[in-house]
């Protein structure tokens, strides 16, 4: 067991092995498993407890679109056995609760600063470790830096006019206060329909006296048919634990779903809308993506998907017009993160509710007392921002990282991410990235996601200590094979053609990259584990200086 004891303090300066940058389930699980290692830690948290994302996204109706029995941990058999979910998908408060009962189950916060923010790590090549500084004058030195930030933790303010000068409270969806707001009798803007408006408009409305929503493009979103767990399906659940958890980390999202047989365009139509019906009913995010097997590859066979989701708006909502305008045309089903709703579309058959289309009448302002569009002035209370994030690489970019030579990792990736494997990238050596760029990372189960990588992580530090290694950078070669693959692999589907948070779409400026590595959770982990049998093929690693002779030691 490693602590503060272990430490060596040298001017103020900490020295350690490792240090850990977040502490959500990503950090927590990279404490857990260093810590085997025998290895001293320092963790940072910018946040004021653990649980990333889901410390900050407290916003009403917020919950995971993966059931929860399946965005849980599995390195623990007891954890799995003792911990009892109430809800299939579970919300924002019992994920934290989870969170906070691993981080105290296994004692993981004792090496990890709240309210601390890392703000520059700079690679010393003389000594070949990490100089890491935070917002509250800390100075720390490591052998490995773990970025474990997280893939949607960097809030996306909006770029709107006069926001300063709205007289009334405004919310970030991504930021939103963690004492109860009460929205009750006011007027409410809502602006962005993506996930965090999809769930939380539901909500407010039922709460405020007025809800207008401000949408730009509206987004595919399914019902989740969320209910309580079944006490024996739980049961049922947990004596397969561990074959269940094998099946996911084998499958290509990393949840079971069965793999379709059949072209959408192969089918007669009848087939085809049954095939669909079921996909609707099953309430989960990978049900209607997975029904065809070219859904994803072709834009004909995508159109059937997205004219049901169509049909199913028509059916829902009332009013044609309103209808019209909540129903996605501009981008192919599934290529922005579909999402799962619980009442969404029948929100819009209430009076309260109004939905103001921005594309045909874009927002010029925000006033002293509402929002203005080019076509009128809407009078507001309070204002909410579900603007999301910018994703991925807005995390790794906030801190002044600087590699060998003083290349700055801001400037390594100006025209975009650049890694090996989205664990590593080339200049920067002992900087570990969890579920970067070029990874599967958000495009399959989470917590699978992490624990492979964090797994990784932790055998290659092992085989480093093992081998007398001091330092491991990916090759300049290696990581533009990579890069090129991953892009020919994006390139092969039609998730490039939307302007989503997978390519940066949602950041103006940002460069417009597909981010995550598509081909699938089991082909990336043969990949991966394949490079760290071969010895790390594709990096290049540096064998421990020995120590300088004493002075009394030096031939004469």
């Amino acid at each position: 067991m490693q602590g503060w004891e272990n430490r060596v303090v040298t001017d103020s300066r900490i020295d350690v092995d490792a240090v850990v940058v977040g502490a959500g389930f990503a950090g927590l699980y990279a404490q857990y498993r260093l810590r085997q290692l025998g290895l001293t830690l320092q963790g940072y948290e910018a946040a004021g407890g653990v649980g990333g994302t889901w410390w900050w996204n407290r916003y009403p109706g917020a919950r995971c679109d993966v059931e929860s029995m399946d965005y849980c941990y599995s390195f623990s058999p007891e954890l799995e056995q003792e911990w009892t979910w109430s809800e299939r998908y579970a919300t924002q408060p019992e994920i934290l609760r989870y969170a906070n009962h691993v981080a105290e189950r296994f004692d993981l916060c004792r090496d990890i600063q709240f309210e601390t923010r890392v703000t520059a790590a700079t690679w010393d090549e003389s000594a070949q470790r990490w100089d890491i500084a935070t917002d509250r004058g800390d100075r720390v030195s490591a052998q490995f830096c773990i970025m474990a930030t997280g893939c949607l933790s960097a809030a996306k303010e909006p770029e709107i006019d006069g926001i300063d000068s709205f007289r009334g409270p405004t919310f970030h969806t991504g930021r939103w206060p963690h004492e109860p707001v009460d929205l009750g009798g006011l007027r409410v803007g809502v602006i962005g329909t993506g996930s965090s408006g999809i769930q939380s408009i539901p909500l407010i409305a039922r709460e405020a006296a007025h809800v207008t929503v401000f949408q730009r493009t509206p987004n595919f979103t399914m019902p989740a048919k969320n209910a309580p767990l079944d006490p024996e399906a739980v049961k049922e659940r947990k004596a397969r634990a561990a074959e269940i958890r094998q099946a996911m980390r084998e499958s290509r999202a990393g949840v079971i779903v069965p793999m379709p047989e059949h072209s959408a365009l192969a089918v007669d139509p009848e087939a085809r809308a049954a095939k669909y019906d079921t996909a609707w009913e099953c309430g989960t995010l990978y049900g209607m993506v997975a029904a065809f097997t070219d859904l994803l590859v072709d834009r004909d066979a995508n159109e059937t998907a997205a004219e049901y989701v169509r049909s199913r708006i028509r059916e829902i909502v009332n009013d044609p017009e309103i209808a019209e305008l909540l129903s996605p045309r501009g981008h192919p089903f599934g290529t922005k993160r579909p999402c799962l709703d619980s009442d969404y579309y029948a929100t819009y058959n209430r009076d309260d509710v109004s939905l103001v289309d921005v594309r045909a009448t874009p927002i010029v302002e925000i006033t002293a007392d509402g929002i203005r569009t080019t076509d009128d002035h809407y009078e507001l209370d309070a204002i909410v921002f579900a603007t999301g994030f910018d994703a991925m690489t807005g995390p790794l970019l906030g801190p002044a990282i600087t590699g060998v030579g003083g290349l700055r990792l801001r400037d390594k990736w100006s025209a975009g991410p650049r890694t090996y494997l989205g664990l590593a990238t080339a200049g920067f050596p002992n900087l570990f990235i969890i579920t970067g760029p070029g990874s599967p990372s958000v495009l399959v189960n989470m917590l699978v996601a992490i624990e492979q990588h964090v797994d990784w992580v932790a055998d290659c530090i092992a085989y480093l200590r093992e081998h007398d290694v001091a330092a491991i950078d990916a090759t300049a070669e290696a990581e533009d094979a990579w890069v090129e693959h991953v892009n020919q692999v994006a390139n092969l589907t039609l998730f490039p053609i939307a302007n989503s948070w997978y390519v940066g779409a949602n950041v103006p400026g940002k460069p417009r990259v597909f981010m995550p590595y598509i081909g699938g959770l089991p082909r990336y982990t043969d990949v991966i584990d394949g490079v760290a049998a071969d010895d790390y093929r594709g990096f290049e690693l540096v064998p421990t200086r020995a120590p300088a002779p004493e002075p009394s030691a030096l031939p004469r």
